[in-house]
């Protein structure tokens, strides 16, 4: 059982635990994910490790709310136990001297991306980090991603904050302007990942990417983490999850990302009926926590 030492909303439907978890914390490297298993009949869902403190014993996870899973999930607070947290899992991303690394994220992956920049900055490099979102209300960590990099820069779809438009929009805008970046790294929404991909190829700059394709044990077993990279297929929890963004098939990532999606809104569904049943009879039930 892991405990939940605190709680934080942090924008709408986004939440933040510090969990305590000692031998994770201490073997956690940037990059790598945990399962998570709330209770004895729920799912094992992939989340990022967003952060660790070795002396406290302790993660961070940030997550949204888009799921059954991750809506129960953030019905739990503080004090409550989670079942299972299984890791740290996945390959660390590989930190060395590149020269001057772009890092862009979207949405939640802004909080994936914190522990890999801080890395990076440690071994040398310049780091330039670009962050989107709908709006300025869903713009996650900007004083922490502000500390831990040399420029920050905000993207917005509505223009309520920073630059209007997307993230490429941004990156686009640095190359044209003749700053040489020697990496890129991104994570965030698929479609996102997939069009920093296709700049980044056009320029020839090398990019990688973290995936978070469908999981099931997060240990290879299952083979339901597959994905097609440089025409082979990977598993993206052992052999993963960050691959050469110019070498993986994003048609076909999308199309596998998007084959449960009728049973994932009827399990949603269901969630919601049940607990709002459940919140009728009893106000007080712990699973209608904000």
């Amino acid at each position: 059982m892991f405990k939940i030492i605190s709680k934080e909303v942090m924008a709408h439907n986004v939440k933040s635990y510090v969990i305590s978890a000692p031998d994770i914390a201490k073997n956690a490297k940037a990059g790598q994910f945990v399962m998570v298993r709330i209770d004895d009949k729920g799912e094992r869902v992939p989340l990022t490790i967003a952060g660790t403190d070795i002396e406290k014993g302790s993660i961070r996870i940030i997550f949204q709310e888009a799921g059954k899973t991750t809506k129960h999930l953030g019905r739990l607070g503080e004090g409550d136990f989670i079942k299972d947290i299984l890791g740290p899992l996945g390959i660390p991303t590989e930190i060395k001297k590149y020269g001057t690394v772009a890092a862009i994220a979207g949405g939640v992956g802004t909080a994936e991306v914190l522990p890999v920049i801080n890395y990076l900055r440690a071994e040398g490099n310049k780091i330039i980090t670009i962050i989107g979102a709908r709006n300025k209300d869903l713009i996650l960590l900007e004083n922490e991603i502000k500390q831990n990099s040399d420029e920050l820069i905000i993207t917005t779809d509505d223009g309520s904050k920073g630059v209007k438009g997307f993230v490429t929009t941004a990156l686009e805008d640095l190359i044209k302007k003749g700053v040489k970046i020697d990496m890129v790294y991104a994570i965030g929404p698929v479609p996102m990942m997939r069009s920093v991909s296709k700049l980044t190829k056009e320029y020839s700059i090398p990019a990688f990417v973290s995936l978070n394709p469908i999981m099931v044990d997060g240990t290879g077993m299952c083979g339901a983490c597959r994905v097609t990279v440089d025409g082979r297929t990977r598993f993206a929890c052992v052999e993963g999850p960050e691959f050469d963004a110019h070498k993986v098939d994003w048609d076909e990532l999308i199309s596998r990302l998007a084959l449960f999606k009728e049973l994932e809104k009827l399990s949603d569904d269901k969630f919601t009926k049940e607990r709002n049943e459940c919140f009728e009879d009893n106000p007080e039930c712990k699973c209608h926590r904000k």
